[in-house]
């Protein structure tokens, strides 16, 4: 992501290349450190508290102390000012001894992308006990995306060793099964997506959670997975079997749109 602003606790606004975490810290030791990805639209980051919660949730998990969630507010405020952009990615990290926000722009080839759809592939995946933390290990995760770029794909769709359907590397799933939409539990060893959050209380109670192997999905109408940045994205093809860009994902992006305007 090119960032345009940061802001370290403590200091305030720095230079976007400064250095700005110790080389001793366990962040770069041993990517014990978490973060949170909020899109900011309009000068304004959507969904903010849910993502604090989430962070304070994560740092707990890794037995880290809680992040400042003032401080958080402060340090975001201070880097969606300094960007000319007001529609932005919005991150905060936190390694228990250095609270860094950055700011940067959106890429606008996601809008190209929407109107043509991701196209996954499966990847066999084995989930640690951190799966559910929002942490900076992300290494596994990235492999399997990049994975998924050398098969001619856009993204992976991560399936554990008995054929169950889990998340993408950086977003979660749904399927539309008729007039219902399909989505893994939180159960499963996957993320509690913020966008996931919104999409259930967007949907209703047409949707199902639950433990679904990969044969479901790829029996569906449509497919599609959800992020704070990539938003509402719909799903062209699966291992190469086709899903036309179907209404849900279009409904629910519009939806989000108008929840993220008012």
């Amino acid at each position: 992501m090119e960032v345009c602003a940061v802001a370290v606790a403590g200091r305030g606004l720095v230079q976007p290349h400064e250095p700005v975490f110790a080389a001793d810290d366990e962040a770069l030791l041993r990517g014990r450190s978490v973060f949170e990805t909020a899109h900011v639209y309009d000068g304004r980051p959507f969904l903010l508290d849910r993502h604090l919660a989430r962070f304070a949730v994560s740092a707990e998990q890794l037995r880290l102390p809680p992040p400042d969630a003032t401080e958080c507010e402060r340090l975001a405020e201070l880097v969606i000012g300094a960007c000319a952009d007001k529609d932005l990615a919005l991150r905060l990290y936190w390694t228990g001894r250095t609270l860094v926000a950055t700011a940067g722009p959106i890429d606008p080839a996601l809008e190209a992308l929407r109107g043509r759809g991701l196209r996954l592939v499966t990847v066999p995946w084995s989930t640690g006990e951190l799966a559910s933390a929002k942490s900076t290990s992300y290494a596994e995760n990235m492999a399997a995306q990049d994975a998924a770029v050398t098969a001619g794909a856009d993204d992976a769709l991560l399936v554990a060793d008995d054929g169950t359907v889990l998340e993408a590397p950086t977003a979660n799933v749904w399927w539309r099964e008729g007039d219902h939409l399909v989505t893994p539990s939180l159960d499963l060893p996957i993320l509690a997506g913020v966008t996931r959050g919104l999409i259930l209380e967007l949907a209703g109670p047409e949707t199902v959670e639950g433990v679904f192997p990969l044969s479901r999905l790829l029996g569906s109408d449509e497919v599609f997975v959800s992020s704070s940045i990539r938003e509402v994205m719909p799903v062209a093809s699966v291992d190469g079997k086709a899903f036309g860009l179907g209404p849900a994902a279009h409904e629910l992006q519009r939806q989000l749109r108008l929840r993220a305007a008012a």
